[in-house]
């Protein structure tokens, strides 16, 4: 049996926000890359993988940690796939009760939700070590922050390959869609796009950070 952790930190508003942008499971961890390139051509599909993962991620979070100090350490792992894999199995007929359509286009990679890095990688690292309140909102972040950057890249993938958002019409009819970003190439562009940009805006954020410490640093004392 598992023994309990004797301290663990705090429940603080960064367990909910790291997974948002500073921990962001897609564009900082680069986990779950799979669903990512695949199901982000539109943004419906974007929301709808990003939904079931959110669900899925959630659920077996909450359930690994409850179970954490009556899991045998030895199966865990496989404790932990069969709680994720249950949890895939519900979400999988919940998608199918509630729209085929869109349920055939996300296809298979509904049922690999199962085997993405993202969940088992949460709850042995984190639901696994922690109490149910902080296993819950830090995987809701997670999940949220994972569902925002498949939303980012659907968005730009629907916008310049459909000349659409969302299913509904942007540009004119004299534009001319970039029939190569709803293909799986486009997918690899638009990362690679979202990563620079992210990249730059965190090295100007870090970059003026060390100005300012470093101008304290430097600041002369004034004498009274």
């Amino acid at each position: 049996m598992a023994q309990p952790n004797k301290q663990e930190a705090p429940l603080t508003l960064d367990v909910f926000t790291a997974g948002l942008w500073k921990e962001n499971p897609v564009f900082v961890m680069m986990l779950g890359l799979c669903p990512t390139l695949a199901v982000t051509n539109t943004v419906e599909n974007s929301l709808g993988m990003g939904a079931a993962t959110v669900f899925v991620l959630v659920c077996s979070n909450a359930l690994v940690s409850a179970l954490r100090n009556f899991i045998p350490k030895q199966v865990r792992i496989t404790a932990y796939i069969v709680i994720i894999a249950t949890f895939v199995t519900l979400v999988d007929y919940l998608i199918q009760a509630i729209s085929l359509d869109l349920y055939n286009k996300l296809g298979a990679f509904i049922q690999l939700i199962v085997v993405n890095c993202l969940i088992l990688g949460r709850a042995e690292a984190y639901a696994s070590k922690n109490a149910f309140g902080k296993a819950v909102i830090s995987a809701l972040g997670m999940g949220l922050g994972f569902s925002l950057a498949l939303v980012m890249i659907g968005g730009v993938r629907e916008l310049l390959g459909a000349g659409q958002f969302l299913g509904f019409q942007v540009f004119s009819t004299n534009f001319e869609p970039w029939v190569i970003m709803i293909l799986p190439p486009g997918g690899f562009i638009v990362l690679g796009c979202w990563l620079l940009l992210i990249g730059y805006l965190e090295q100007r954020r870090t970059g003026k950070v060390t100005a300012a410490e470093a101008a304290s640093h430097c600041s002369v004392p004034q004498q009274r």
